[in-house]
């Protein structure tokens, strides 16, 4: 680092001269030729005074990571559903780590405030968002990633849960363990007005892979809302039916637990009856009578890996990532790895 005392040598004059010089003293008496040869000497050394190393440092110095959290659900819809509160809870946890403050704004009638999404570092919209939505997160937000949702604009970061594939290995699983008559309750994918946009991802795959083993039936495949109470009715729905199926997969564990109770209320017993199988692993399914079988979704994971990239996105990465994590079954006593 260049001193003042090395200036002072080479234009020779006093330190204190060339520090009121570059401090712009008015009150200096000094004569012009060596006011500007102290200038001319300090800038060919790239001499820089305190308050210029301290504003650089300032700039080079940020300050936190703030980041926006646009969920897709409303406040009470997402406390109802354990998965997406782990997925935020990741989230939060992750960027409590590196220390980024977080703002979230829920679903409701109209959009966030663009400022909000302005002032943030980065957006994190969770869960799924219509086009015109995607459209809009893109044209505000600095850097965008989803979480839990991968659109179709390949520019977006996103990362995911591959349902498609985990529906696949419970599938395979469950016939390999002897069930075959294997039915199925879950949900439309609905938009925002109610109408159906069209087939969830575990429905479709669960179609796709059924008809391919030649062991689909249509009247024991039954889609609606995701709730608990469709569980419920759904299952009332299938097992009505005279030739009902040795195993019923839910689409996640809170339509499981309205299925557990349809089951119980015709007084059938769980595995032996019919056994049951899910998606996402949450607490409560370890503690059902009798505890669940379920594919374990890593919602927290999920939201770890949506702030990793968002960092990575702010940091300067210009190729577009999509990230997605795999899934494992959690075998209960629900469903018999081998029947017997």
């Amino acid at each position: 680092m260049v001193t003042l005392k090395q200036i002072a040598a080479k234009v020779g004059v006093s330190q204190a001269t060339v520090s009121r010089v570059l401090n712009f003293d008015a009150t200096l008496s000094v004569s012009p030729q060596t006011r500007q040869s102290i200038i001319e000497t300090a800038e060919a050394l790239n001499y820089a005074t305190p308050r210029a190393r301290q504003k650089a440092k300032a700039k080079a110095t940020p300050g936190p990571l703030k980041l926006a959290l646009v969920h897709f659900l409303r406040p009470e819809q997402e406390l109802a559903d354990p998965y997406y509160v782990g997925l935020r809870l990741g989230i939060e946890t992750r960027c409590a780590a590196v220390q980024a403050e977080t703002m979230k704004l829920y679903h409701s009638a109209s959009l966030p405030d663009p400022k909000l999404l302005n002032a943030a570092s980065g957006v994190i919209a969770i869960g799924m968002q219509e086009e015109e939505g995607v459209a809009w997160l893109k044209a505000h937000a600095r850097h965008l990633v989803f979480a839990d949702h991968v659109p179709e604009d390949d520019e977006i970061d996103a990362v995911e849960n591959d349902l498609s594939s985990a529906m696949r290995k419970l599938l395979k699983s469950l016939t390999a363990a002897g069930y075959r008559r294997i039915g199925f309750v879950g949900w439309w994918d609905h938009r925002p007005d109610g109408s159906v946009r069209g087939r969830e991802k575990r429905c479709a795959a669960y179609i796709d892979w059924m008809q391919a083993a030649g062991l689909y039936d249509p009247e024991i495949c039954l889609a609606d809302y995701n709730t608990e109470e469709s569980g419920y009715r759904l299952t009332l729905q299938v097992l009505s039916r005279p030739d009902r199926p040795d195993c019923l997969i839910t689409g996640n564990d809170n339509m499981a637990v309205g299925a557990y109770r349809a089951i119980h209320e015709l007084g059938l017993s769980i595995p032996s009856d019919i056994a049951v199988a899910s998606f996402n692993d949450i607490s409560v399914a370890q503690f059902l009578n009798p505890p669940l079988t379920t594919v374990h979704l890593p919602s927290e994971e999920i939201g770890e890996t949506a702030v990793d990239l968002l960092i990575e996105r702010i940091g300067g990465r210009r190729t577009p990532k999509r990230s997605v994590l795999s899934a494992r079954i959690a075998w209960r006593a629900s469903a018999l790895q081998t029947r017997h």
